[in-house]
């Protein structure tokens, strides 16, 4: 047995919390026809009184669901603006468009500032300018300044936020990475819930830009004073950190050379692209399906579809994430791309039930909406922790690429074969591909991966 650290520590493989207060993580490395078991140190608990990883999760979370009605409640403010701006539908698309691209494209820089300045001051930054967002967009007298608003400014907000956010909860979770990722993905996904009813409410009785201003000085209260108490995990004292696989703290610039990297790019860009062009297209093709007037158990067919898969898209990513903390990473990516993949297909092939419409929308958010807590895992375990806000901000660059093709790469198959069966065909096809991606090249490239560093003393390059 070996042991990073001050001492050595004969228990069997797993996480233990020591009686010093160190954390650490041990597992049997076979070698030479023998196990060797080893002990690796994580941290020593200085942190504040109160300031435990369940706090801060917690916190993450809440500052999530401060910054998600921008992207998810925009359906919402999309007819009053129209008659305000006085602009067509397509012009003022072009202000979520903004803040989606700003809010990927932008990341890895993002998430360099709060790596470099700390959670607490970028976190709250960035809450602040989400809330600001709405508060300037209440102003507004022009598409233009609805750009620069709403568009710019909240989209340099909420991705400060959605990076930083997921990248501090992975080094507070090294044992339960899948889980504490989804958990924070979930408050972005399914944040916007607690705030649709409030806002539709106001927007009602007193306008637009009183909803806007209203709830954007919210956003911005709520968000800072939860980012006022997030804390970097506590750090490693006696042993250079290393990724639960084994891998030694890998660099951004190191990272964008590896293929492993790369690989998890394009499978995160296939999964998005793919999701987005389907789910995008729900309200023209349940139109064509014939289920937009049908109703399902009193209600709606579409909104109630509709609701089921933001509920969906947001329990999917804690209960995949959990599941991948127990089982792989690739093997839930299989099994959750998979699932997409067959829920597509029962989609298109009983796409005149109207039941059966709502419950398979849901099962197919079930199958999509993990992406965003397995691959900031997958990526944290085989690149190490004291990167992770950057290198997440790298990869989260194929949740962009996915918004900007997903949609119109579906309009455009629509439009060219006049059905809506080569969109599903495609995305099918595409899901099946990253799931074998993910079970027969990722998993032994990852494994090789940790295998070489294990047989190496040095670190992998850390520039």
């Amino acid at each position: 047995m070996t042991g990073s650290g001050d001492a050595s520590y004969r228990h069997a493989p797993g996480r233990r919390r020591l009686a010093s207060g160190l954390h650490a993580i041990s597992h049997l490395t076979p070698r030479n026809g023998t196990a060797t078991l080893t002990t690796t140190i994580l941290a020593r608990d200085r942190t504040a009184p109160g300031a435990t990883r369940w706090v801060q999760l917690g916190l993450g979370l809440l500052c999530m669901m401060t910054v998600s009605s921008p992207q998810y409640v925009w359906a919402l403010f999309t007819k009053p603006m129209t008659a305000a701006f006085g602009a067509q539908a397509a012009a003022l698309q072009v202000t979520i468009t903004i803040l989606i691209v700003l809010q990927t494209f932008f990341s890895p820089f993002q998430g360099y500032l709060v790596q470099r300045f700390g959670p607490a001051l970028l976190i709250g930054l960035g809450a602040a300018l989400t809330g600001l967002s709405w508060v300037l967009a209440s102003f507004a007298t022009s598409l233009a300044a609805l750009y620069l608003t709403y568009g710019l400014i909240g989209g340099l907000g909420t991705g400060i936020v959605y990076v930083g956010v997921v990248g501090l909860v992975m080094g507070w979770f090294p044992d339960r990475r899948g889980f504490a990722a989804g958990i924070v993905a979930a408050g972005y996904g399914m944040g916007a819930i607690v705030t649709t009813f409030p806002i539709a409410d106001t927007l009602a009785r007193d306008g637009l830009r009183t909803a806007l201003f209203r709830f954007g000085l919210v956003f911005a209260v709520v968000g800072v004073l939860a980012a006022a108490g997030l804390r970097r995990p506590p750090v490693a004292e006696a042993a250079p950190a290393a990724s639960l696989s084994g891998v030694r703290d890998v660099a951004t610039a190191a990272m964008l050379r590896h293929p492993v990297f790369w690989l998890m790019f394009v499978m995160m860009a296939l999964m998005s692209t793919t999701g987005l062009m389907v789910t995008t297209q729900m309200g023209f093709f349940a139109a064509d399906f014939g289920v937009t007037g049908a109703t399902v158990l009193g209600l709606a067919a579409l909104p109630l579809a509709l609701t089921i898969d933001r509920f969906c898209n947001g329990l999917t990513r804690p209960v995949f994430g959990a599941i991948s903390d127990r089982i792989g990473r690739e093997n839930t990516m299989f099994i959750a791309f998979l699932l997409e993949a067959l829920a597509m297909t029962a989609w298109l092939l009983t796409r005149g039930d109207p039941v059966l419409f709502v419950l398979l929308s849901g099962v197919v958010f079930l199958g999509w909406g993990e992406i965003f807590s397995l691959f900031p895992s997958t990526l944290t375990d085989t690149f190490g922790t004291r990167h992770a806000t950057t290198n997440y901000g790298c990869l989260y660059i194929a949740q962009g690429v996915g918004s900007v093709l997903g949609g119109p790469m579906a309009s455009l198959l629509h439009d060219g074969t006049g059905s809506w069966t080569a969109v599903f065909t495609v995305a099918i096809c595409a899901d099946v591909a990253t799931a074998l991606l993910a079970i027969a090249l990722l998993k032994p490239l990852r494994r090789r991966m940790a295998g070489g560093a294990s047989e190496r003393s040095a670190p992998l390059p850390a520039r």
